[in-house]
């Protein structure tokens, strides 16, 4: 009785394997290829309101069923059947030295909106990063080792007041949802509206291009330091630790404002090769090379065949061009390689199939024309209700 009565003292519920494998390797491609510096030390987000702005409303898509179902299970298991909005959906990212101690979600006068947090783990404690083990101060469990799948469900209150081990390797990923009894902090409505916007100007064929948001928002700088005094690029870093560079074929200068930069056509180098196809801008090539680490497992049995030329050696000049600009994005590599590292990614960074990553250019293609086309039919029907869910269409 004691148990059950310090139980309902600090309700919180863990559901084990609730996402897939792939739906948490999708989500870990959409943060991994989307994320900006985040709202303290060592931390990088991703929110849906930031994929609408850099022209990727598409990518909202995966997250819609995941929201539907941990709405319902919230819902259920604090009986507040139909009494809930979703105020926050962020894919979150702690890196080495990124800690937190004893709180509530709830805790800042703006925040007290909040009533109830879900925490889904999209990667795995000890296989993925070390150190960022999830606490309660009070009631059971009394510690959370983060699974790839689960999630953990709690009041935002005091009645959950809970902490997060410094992160000493890796990065540690999850998502993250709040959820509010206060209809004006409904996210939703919210999206809807950016949503209408952003596609009302946008009448192409095909999937958006992604576009990068101001340079400041990538902008990783270690302690207190100024912008670009120290510190690195997201963007770049995250090609960077996968071992790629970025070349420019139009004429750069090193005094070349940052945010221009970003938003210029590239091409991809790689050792003393470079892959012969511009990508718009450094988002679309990051989105495209996460892409890639996502299927590559599926690739690897492709019998596409490369087109000769695709990958051409690099000339001295060419080298020197890269190297040169380099220190543009990161002023210490070595940080950005401590910070971003990747545990499982050593077979990444050392073994690369062209005909394969060829092919994910394509496949990227694909897989956002769809996911666009299913948010342009879904629109609407949000628009009607001022709310996100799935869609089901005649024939689909």
């Amino acid at each position: 009785m004691e148990s059950e009565a310090k139980q309902k003292q600090h309700p919180r519920l863990i559901l084990h394997n609730f996402l897939s494998d792939e739906q948490c390797k999708e989500l870990e491609f959409i943060h991994k290829s989307n994320s900006t510096v985040g709202y303290r030390p060592n931390v990088f987000s991703t929110t849906l309101s930031h994929l609408i702005a850099t022209n990727s409303p598409h990518l909202l898509l995966p997250f819609v069923p995941i929201r539907e179902t941990l709405k319902d299970k919230v819902e259920d298991f604090f009986d507040c059947q139909f009494d809930l909005f979703i105020e926050f959906t962020g894919l979150i990212s702690w890196t080495r030295g990124a800690s937190i101690g004893w709180h509530s979600d709830d805790n800042r006068p703006y925040l007290k909106q909040r009533d109830f947090t879900a925490v889904c783990y999209l990667n795995s404690y000890g296989r993925d990063f070390k150190g960022g083990l999830f606490h309660f101060k009070d009631g059971e469990p009394t510690t959370i080792e983060p699974l790839a799948g689960d999630v953990a469900i709690y009041t935002a209150d005091s009645s959950n007041i809970h902490s997060v081990d410094e992160i000493t390797d890796g990065e540690r990923l999850t998502l993250t949802l709040w959820f509010s009894r206060d209809a004006s902090h409904d996210e939703d409505a919210k999206l809807v509206s950016l949503l209408s916007q952003s596609l009302s100007h946008y009448n192409e064929p095909g999937p958006c291009l992604p576009l990068p948001a101001s340079g400041n928002m990538y902008w990783f700088s270690p302690g207190q330091s100024s912008y670009q005094q120290l510190g690195f690029d997201i963007c770049w870093a995250r090609l960077h630790v996968l071992g790629f560079d970025v070349y420019y074929d139009q004429d750069t200068s090193c005094d070349l404002d940052f945010s221009d930069l970003l938003m210029k056509p590239l091409r991809l180098a790689r050792g003393n090769e470079l892959f012969d196809q511009e990508f718009v801008n450094i988002l679309h090539a990051l989105q495209v090379v996460q892409f890639y680490c996502w299927k590559a497992s599926t690739l690897q049995t492709s019998k596409i065949q490369i087109d000769t030329g695709k990958v051409v050696e690099l000339s001295q000049s060419q080298m020197e061009k890269i190297n040169r600009l380099n220190p543009v994005f990161s002023k210490d590599n070595q940080l950005a390689e401590t910070v971003l590292n990747c545990m499982t990614c050593e077979n990444r960074q050392h073994f690369l199939d062209w005909a394969n990553f060829a092919s994910s250019v394509s496949l990227w293609r694909d897989y956002a024309s769809k996911l666009h086309e299913e948010l342009v039919r879904s629109l609407p029907f949000w628009k009607t209700h001022q709310s996100i869910f799935g869609v089901q269409f005649n024939g689909a």
